[in-house]
Order: C-alpha cells, then structure tokens, then sequence
C-alpha cells in the first residue's frame, strides 16, 4: 500500500496549522481515495448476505473484521463464510486487534490498536506479504513511529462523532494534509463518516476512508454506492 518515505525529523502534535488542509493540493500523482469497511460487532445471522451485497454494490479496497467479547474460537467461526466472499472480490480481509487470529485464518493483515502490539512483531509471524495497519488517534508522533516500524498504513481519528466506539482521540482535517505532504505511506481517516461528511477528508489528503456505521445501519448496497459515486469525483 506505499512506503515510508525519508524525512519528517521530530514535530510536536500541537503545533499543526489548522488552516494547512485548507490549503492543500491533493496530489495527483497519489492513488484516489478508496473505501474500507469495517464490520459491525454482530456480524451473526445474515451478515454474510448483507456483506457480499455491500461489496458487489461498488469498488471496495479492505474489510476489516472486527468483533469483541468472543474467543478465538468463535470469532474464527464467524470469519469462516466471510472471508470467501472478500477473496472472490479481491477485496483484503483485515483483522483487527488481533494478530493470532489473523495468523490462524491466513488473512491478509492485520489492524494494530496501540495495545495490540508491535508491527514488527507481527510482520514477523505473518510474513512480508501481510497489510499491518496501526491505529495513531491524532498523533503525528505515534505514526511515524508505526511507519518506522514497518506498519503498511496509519489510521488517524476520529473526525466526526462515532457510536461505533468509545471516542477519546479527535483529529482534524489538517493533519491528512500534513501527512500526505510528507509521506507516501497511505493513511486511513475514520470516525464518524459519511458521503455528506466525506468530501474534506478526500481533499485533505486521506488514502483511505474506514467505515462502519454509515453502511451497516441502513441499506449497505446503497451507502457503498453513495461511496463509490463520491469517489470517483
């Protein structure tokens, strides 16, 4: 998904202009902007239905299969009937939190909260070919360190109010803009996006948007399409 590029040196996380993204150029030698999923908790009963309706509705880059409170176990049989309909649209099977579970199912990478281990350590366990993203909140410092660890992107957020998490951590749009002048490493926004709130984030400089519950708690064909459509410009 990129690399890190040479440079940065050190830089304080409160001293970023806000008025920087409004000023940025996005550049166009960059990839567009592309969709990754994350799933709801409950990605029982028909989910996988409503997963492959999502995913045939329009271009999406990753899934992230996101689930708590359940044990190994379980959660490698929930992943079970989803992870064939991610592989038959080429679409990344990501697992968050946890990189046994990622090893266990062969997935293609792994989602790194800052509790969740090091990138090394688990690029060491699933090899060169895995996608290891790493959460970095609003922090410059944090992703330059997941970048020099060898993470494949960084996620900042949120950007707007979630109910899909516990929101602790608030970044502005300034700080895609900041990273995407100085690293080709790709970064992820999420918290709280939707098509109508997407639009700043895209032109800051965001490589990915991560989304949840703009598609999972209404119509998923839909909400993808409304995506795609703003996507493609």
């Amino acid at each position: 998904m990129g690399r890190f590029r040479d440079g940065g040196g050190q830089v304080n996380d409160d001293d970023l202009d806000p008025d920087f993204a409004e000023r940025f150029q996005r550049d166009d030698a960059r990839e567009p902007c592309q969709l990754y999923l994350v799933s709801p908790l409950d990605v029982s009963g028909g989910f996988a239905d409503r997963l492959a309706r999502a995913l045939d509705a329009g271009p999406v880059a990753a899934f992230q299969f996101r689930v708590k409170h359940v044990d190994q176990h379980e959660a490698a049989r929930l992943a079970e009937p989803l992870q064939p309909i991610c592989a038959a649209r080429d679409v990344a099977f990501i697992v968050n939190d946890s990189v046994s579970l990622a090893k266990r199912l062969g997935a293609d990478g792994v989602h790194l909260g800052q509790d969740d281990g090091d990138p090394r350590e688990a690029r060491a366990l699933l090899g060169p070919s895995a996608q290891i993203g790493v959460t970095c909140h609003d922090s410059r410092h944090l992703a330059m360190e997941a970048g020099e660890a060898g993470a494949d992107y960084v996620a900042f957020g949120s950007f707007y109010p979630t109910t899909t998490k516990e929101v602790r951590h608030h970044a502005e749009p300034a700080l895609l803009s900041w990273w995407a002048t100085m690293f080709e490493l790709p970064c992820v926004a999420i918290g709280g996006i939707t098509p109508a709130n997407a639009p700043p984030l895209i032109a800051a400089g965001a490589d990915f948007l991560a989304v949840s519950g703009a598609v999972w708690n209404g119509d998923e064909a839909e909400a993808v399409r409304a995506f795609a459509a703003l996507l493609r410009g």
